[in-house]
C-alpha cells in the first residue's frame, strides 16, 4: 500500500457524489475542532469525522481536508480540542463550517490546556495532544491522546443524510 493510503486497483471507479450520499446515511455526532496558532489566534472547524480509537490509553481520531484553510494551523500545533455539540447548537455548527476569518468573534468560550478554545454549553469536550498524522487521499487523519475531558447533561446534536437531528433513546 502506498504511503498516502491509495493503491492501484482494477476495481470500478466509485462516483464521488454517490459515495458521499452513501456515507451520509451513517449517523454521526457533530463536533467543532479547535486550536490556536503561534500568535494565539484561535481557529476552529466543524467536523463529523470523529471517532474513538482506544480506551487505554484514551485515544481519538478526526480527519481534516488537506485543502482546509486551517490545515497548516492544525498541522503545526499538536494541541487541539474536540467540542461535541449539543442539540441546540446548529447555528454554531454552521458558523464554524463557514469560511469566516474570525470565527471566534462573539462566540462564548474559555481556554483549555495550551490555550486551545473550549466552546461553552457543549454536550462534551476532549482536550488532546496529537500523537500522529496520516495523510490519506484528500484528507489527513489525526490521532490524539485525550488529556482532559468534560461532559454536561445536554443532549448531543447528530447529523444524517444532510440534516441535523436530535439524538434520543428508542426505548
Amino acid at each position: 500500500m502506498k504511503e498516502d493510503c491509495t493503491e492501484a486497483t482494477t476495481e470500478p471507479v466509485i462516483d464521488r457524489r454517490e459515495f458521499r450520499e452513501v456515507l451520509g446515511t451513517f449517523v454521526t455526532g457533530v463536533t467543532i475542532i479547535t486550536t490556536c496558532d503561534e500568535n494565539d489566534v484561535k481557529h476552529g472547524l466543524t467536523a463529523n469525522s470523529f471517532s474513538s480509537v482506544s480506551l487505554d490509553p484514551p485515544l481519538i481520531l478526526w480527519c481534516q481536508s488537506l485543502q482546509s484553510r486551517t490545515y497548516a494551523t492544525f498541522r503545526d500545533n499538536p494541541r487541539f480540542a474536540v467540542n461535541i455539540l449539543a442539540h441546540d447548537q446548529i447555528a454554531l455548527s454552521q458558523h464554524f463550517a463557514s469560511s469566516s476569518d474570525d470565527k471566534f468573534r462573539g462566540i462564548d468560550h474559555m481556554s483549555g490546556i495550551g490555550g486551545v478554545p473550549l466552546l461553552n454549553n457543549t454536550s462534551a469536550s476532549l482536550e488532546c495532544i496529537r500523537l500522529a498524522a496520516y495523510p490519506c487521499g484528500d484528507h489527513v487523519v489525526y490521532i490524539g491522546r485525550v488529556t482532559r475531558i468534560s461532559k454536561s447533561l445536554r443532549e448531543p446534536l447528530v447529523f444524517c443524510a444532510g440534516s441535523y437531528m436530535k439524538a434520543s433513546p428508542t426505548a
